[in-house]
């Protein structure tokens, strides 16, 4: 079905248009007179007077009297009329917030993505993006890559950032950027002084991972698989600082992004070899028609790679 446009969307008239009874009922309230307010609503007097006597009809109760050469309301008229303008009221509001989701000027995106991309890729995504869309909000969800997308999903969130990417009919995707991914020990490890390694020479090592359900861990275990090694995951946490943390204790091991901004203290990082690298992806799902916002920072981040 195609729809064609007669114009920008104004609240107002979305809201009038979609409650018309309501809007006759609470002018001629303010009113006091058929006549003023038809022609503020700008349709035939004898319009109105039939929307009331229907009203009336219904309720089996007069809704207006004359009063001079106005009207005014009944008690179940100003009742009614009261109700209509609480009603008017929270539909104007969520009339508002529908039509600024449909201008990409304007309107909401609500961004998942994992713990890892929070300090550095998702304040840069969005500050290029506000240079074009300075009015375009967002709600911001950390969280473990299964949960993200279980959110997008059931419609919780509109977008994810989460490496790996999804896979299969239900999701659409589209790469963002590459992170190399490194050793990381603490500075008196036997291998603390290597400029690269192979991930099997960790073989038997105590572990510091992220908790399982995060995507880095799922690859993380993969590489290890494909490597031989036996992942002894002796601490599971849900931050990056804390991982590294507990590598700079001298804690166990672990595998992480290279660490922007530097190394943390009393850790090293160590190339892996061959090397290795995690695709982070913005995914959403198949079939669903974002609101223009939406859409818009979608493209800005499939365009940063």
């Amino acid at each position: 079905m195609t729809y064609e446009s007669a114009g920008p969307l104004d609240a107002a008239q979305l809201t009038a248009n979609l409650a018309p009874t309501l809007n006759l009922l609470r002018t001629v309230a303010a009113e006091g007179h058929l006549t003023r307010a038809a022609d503020r609503l700008g349709i035939p007097q004898p319009t109105v007077s039939r929307t009331l006597a229907r009203l009336a009809d219904r309720l089996g109760t007069e809704i207006v009297t004359r009063d001079g050469r106005g009207v005014r309301l009944t008690r179940a008229g100003a009742q009614l009329a009261a109700a209509a303008d609480d009603a008017y009221r929270e539909l104007a509001d969520r009339c508002r917030e529908v039509v600024e989701e449909l201008d990409p000027d304007r309107g909401t995106v609500a961004l998942g993505f994992q713990h890892t991309m929070g300090g550095a890729l998702v304040p840069e995504l969005i500050r290029g993006f506000r240079a074009e869309h300075p009015g375009v909000r967002f709600r911001l969800v950390q969280g473990a890559r299964d949960d993200l997308l279980t959110g997008a999903r059931d419609g919780r969130l509109d977008l994810c950032l989460v490496s790996p990417m999804p896979s299969g009919p239900d999701w659409e995707s589209a790469a963002v950027t590459r992170d190399e991914l490194v050793a990381v020990v603490f500075t008196g490890h036997r291998l603390a002084d290597r400029d690269s390694l192979r991930l099997a020479e960790l073989a038997g090592e105590d572990f510091a991972l992220l908790r399982s359900g995060y995507g880095l861990r799922r690859i993380v275990t993969e590489l290890a698989d494909a490597a031989g090694v036996s992942l002894r995951a002796v601490w599971e946490g849900e931050e990056v600082d804390t991982v590294r943390g507990l590598v700079a204790a001298g804690l166990g091991v672990t595998v992480l992004p290279r660490a922007l901004g530097g190394t943390m203290a009393g850790t090293v990082e160590i190339s892996l070899n061959p090397a290795a690298h995690r695709t982070v992806g913005i995914a959403w799902p198949a079939h669903r028609t974002p609101p223009p916002a939406v859409h818009a920072f979608r493209d800005h981040a499939a365009a940063r790679r």
